[in-house]
């Protein structure tokens, strides 16, 4: 059974306005390096925030996706060949910006045999080099759950790995017919075993949608699983449904039951938990990992 459509937006979920010199500039700077940023490519409604403060995250590897997840607004389709000066470009937009964090995150790219974790890492180093004060964080793709994949991408030591878990188990099969839960689970859990394994202080973080058609019970599920699999930084923001094509919006959560979630999230063990309607994956990010560093 399809789920059912959410009635209208509610009055106090507006996305904030775009624009001014800052936004501008940034645009103009990605598009002359040619970089793209999932802030645009995900339509992020927290964009206008964070490229007047002069911070992105960049989206490597093409702006196109192996897979086809109902909810999101990359498309999936025929992907182009890699760039190997991609990891410079970015390195040198980092120093330019001045940034000291940075987000890397990519489409998923299931066509390459690592699927992607050695331009993910030359990336990561690339930025290091450059802009050896900068923190980092990896939001990273399942990478098929390939042990030497992922720990191609732990061991250039970023501040913080995070891959979402996106939704509870139950829709999985509906919003994210190609991944799987359980394999969502080992990527996080095998983080947190190499950073301790290597005496490395790398933050594992993951994030969630609501609204899709989970319940309240669900997602207290997937927040002891998160504890559980080694996770201290959860985030949680609002389902937005980016067109009539994509998954629909079930429910409109009031900003409350985020705060309530974020409070049950921290009496599970969590670390850090951001939520809000417009929270998203890369959403105060240098602020977790200073705090949390």
């Amino acid at each position: 059974m399809s789920p059912r459509q959410a009635t209208r937006k509610p009055g106090w979920l507006r996305m904030p306005r775009q624009g001014g010199e800052e936004y501008n500039e940034m645009k103009r700077l990605l598009r002359t390096a040619s970089l793209n940023t999932v802030c645009e490519s995900a339509n992020c409604p927290n964009r206008g925030e964070c490229f007047a403060s002069g911070t992105a995250t960049f989206m490597l590897m093409g702006h196109v996706c192996t897979r086809h997840c109902t909810f999101c607004n990359i498309p999936g389709g025929r992907v182009a060949a890699l760039d190997d000066d991609e990891p410079q470009r970015v390195a040198e937009t980092v120093r330019h910006l001045g940034l000291k964090f940075a987000v890397v995150t990519s489409v998923t790219r299931d066509d390459l045999l690592d699927g992607g974790a050695a331009h993910i890492a030359a990336t990561i180093r690339a930025i290091g080099r450059l802009n050896p004060d900068c923190g980092v964080e990896a939001l990273i793709p399942d990478l098929r759950g390939q042990a030497a994949a992922l720990e191609t991408v732990f061991a250039t030591g970023p501040d913080v790995l995070n891959h979402n878990l996106e939704t509870v188990p139950r829709l999985h099969d509906t919003l994210r017919p190609q991944a799987r839960y359980d394999c969502s689970l080992q990527v996080l859990r095998r983080a947190r075993r190499w950073s301790d394994a290597h005496e490395r202080s790398m933050t594992v973080k993951t994030g969630i949608m609501v609204g899709v058609g989970e319940t309240r019970d669900e997602v207290r599920a997937l927040m002891r699983d998160a504890v559980d699999h080694g996770v201290e930084v959860l985030t949680i923001g609002q389902y937005l449904q980016p067109s009539a094509a994509h998954h629909p919006v079930v429910r409109y959560l009031e900003p409350a039951e985020f705060d309530d979630l974020a409070a049950e999230g921290r009496e599970l063990g969590l670390a850090w938990v951001e939520a809000g309607p417009m929270v998203r994956s890369s959403y105060h990010a240098r602020e977790q990992s200073e705090a949390l560093g």
